[in-house]
């Protein structure tokens, strides 16, 4: 037991929180120290708040966002104004959103958009085309005609195709994933990942540095490199209060060769592949993208790995060379989205398919933390007669998160939004699908972290066979959820409400 203590107690991750923890310590007794002159510092606090409450009601920001900061300067006057200004002048954070805005404008010229696509958009639905320009010129990622893809709707199974198509490699292998756990997920893979990096394939890894930092041992990068498979932590978790820490890789990319490119809500770990129980069943979604469209995951997956270099040409080589055939087969737009711009493309992507929906909307998403626009759309088009569900988990991974998404279910079901919970389990997937026209499947959920603060991917599709695919795995779905009504918000007990309330007050900052 002795033993056990001390491996806890001077285990990295025990020590990185007592770091924070520290750091944050010394911030609070700076001021109380301070409050021996307390009239002079509580007045220069009090115009600092007062000026810093002007600039952040005057900013572009999301208003769900100022709310909290305004609310807590109001309770902690002496602590949160300071808090704000460390966020907002950290050099470090400022340095790593120039690297990647100068890495978006330098591949830009990897990925024009093809006129005579966008033209034949134009004949099936201006709508769409309308949403596809949108995400070229200003999410920097074009709409593809020549592809053939696949829908997944659980991730064992499309865990069976990676393997497949990994072992297919001839070139290289790129992989970059929010979470990699030890079991049985990533024994499998490592395995052919070893054998192809022995056979002279360029192996690379990416891994987000707080996503996996709980995971896997300390620079399990070098044990990778050891093997012969290239490996970076993005951005790295420092036992440092820094806003980049905010900032974290949720993609889940996978390209083999440059024409084959995965994505969806399943990291490597065994409960996403329902080998391991965590929550119940494991409900999960994803894509695999084959031709000219993986050209765009290929693209995204470079930008990072090289934001901190300058283009040379270097990704030109990437490029898979051989035309794939073409198809009549609708039309597909993989995009990413960062927190490094005010251009909140994901959330955009939502809001368009909500507001232009005629007949419905139907919404796979594990968290409900919403913003005003959000809450506004889904109403109004529930108003207009369009059919918006939603699928929610019944056994939640985070409870503070699910009790966050019950404070909205009241507000929702007033506007006649219908709700359901997936009973089996926990519903991972990231998946829209509105009126057999267009479909959404990636990485991004429905909550602030992934609109506004994470680096997320997703892949759009426009009159395909995946948008059917993917209402099909909806409705199948449904047959194992309950609806929530009304009379379920009235019934809960009176203190889970007001936790709810409570914690959506700050749930942006959460």
């Amino acid at each position: 037991m002795l033993r056990k203590l001390i491996r806890i107690l001077f285990n990295r991750n025990t020590m990185f929180m007592l770091l924070l923890l520290l750091q944050a310590t010394f911030l609070v007794l700076t001021v109380l120290f301070l409050s021996q002159h307390y009239v002079e510092v509580y007045a220069a606090l009090t115009v600092l708040n007062l000026l810093l409450a002007v600039y952040i009601s005057n900013t572009a920001e999301n208003p769900s966002y100022k709310m909290p900061w305004l609310l807590l300067m109001l309770v902690f006057p002496l602590y949160t104004g300071l808090a704000y200004l460390l966020i907002k002048t950290d050099i470090g954070h400022r340095m790593f959103k120039k690297n990647y805005a100068r890495r978006v404008v330098e591949t830009k010229k990897y990925l024009p958009q093809k006129k005579q696509i966008l033209r034949q958009m134009q004949e099936k639905s201006s709508v769409n085309m309308h949403l596809a320009e949108y995400l070229a010129n200003f999410g920097g990622y074009p709409v593809y005609r020549n592809y053939h893809a696949e829908y997944f709707p659980l991730g064992e199974q499309m865990f069976s195709a990676m393997k497949q198509e990994i072992q297919k490699a001839e070139k290289y292998i790129f992989l970059e994933f929010f979470i990699i756990d030890k079991g049985m997920m990533w024994e499998e893979l490592l395995q052919i990942l070893k054998r192809k990096a022995a056979q002279g394939i360029d192996v690379r890894i990416m891994y987000d540095g707080f996503g996996t930092q709980f995971l896997m041992p300390m620079q399990y990068f070098k044990k990778l490199e050891q093997y012969g498979i290239q490996c970076r932590v993005f951005n790295g978790f420092k036992p440092f209060l820094t806003s980049s820490q905010n900032n974290r890789d949720h993609r889940k990319i996978l390209v083999i060769d440059g024409h084959t490119a995965f994505t969806g809500g399943i990291n490597i770990a065994d409960e996403y592949i329902n080998q391991k129980v965590r929550f119940g069943h494991w409900k999960d979604g994803g894509i695999m993208c084959q031709g000219e469209a993986a050209w765009s995951f290929t693209v995204m997956f470079l930008q990072l790995w090289h934001l901190e270099e300058t283009d040379n040409g270097e990704l030109e080589k990437y490029r898979h060379m051989t035309e794939f055939p073409a198809n009549h087969d609708g039309f597909v737009q993989p995009y990413s989205d960062s927190p490094t711009d005010s251009e909140y493309v994901g959330r955009n992507v939502y809001l368009d398919i909500i507001n232009n929906a005629q007949d419905y909307v139907y919404i796979m998403t594990p968290y409900l933390v919403l913003d005003h626009e959000l809450i506004t759309a889904l109403g109004l088009a529930a108003k207009k007669g369009v059919d918006v569900r939603l699928m929610m988990p019944h056994i939640p991974d985070k409870w503070y998160v699910y009790s966050i998404a019950w404070s909205y279910y009241q507000e929702l079901l007033d506007e006649h939004v219908r709700i359901y919970e997936y009973l089996p389990g926990f519903v991972h997937a990231k998946n829209f699908s509105s009126d057999d026209r267009i479909a959404v499947s990636g990485t991004i959920n429905m909550d602030y972290r992934s609109l506004y603060l994470h680096f997320e991917c997703a892949a759009v599709f426009y009159h395909s066979h995946i948008v059917l695919d993917i209402k099909k795995d909806f409705i199948k779905s449904l047959e194992k959820c309950v609806e929530i009504t009304l009379e379920d918000c009235r019934k809960r007990p009176l203190f889970k409400r007001i936790v709810s309330g409570f914690l959506r007050l700050f749930a942006p900052l959460m």
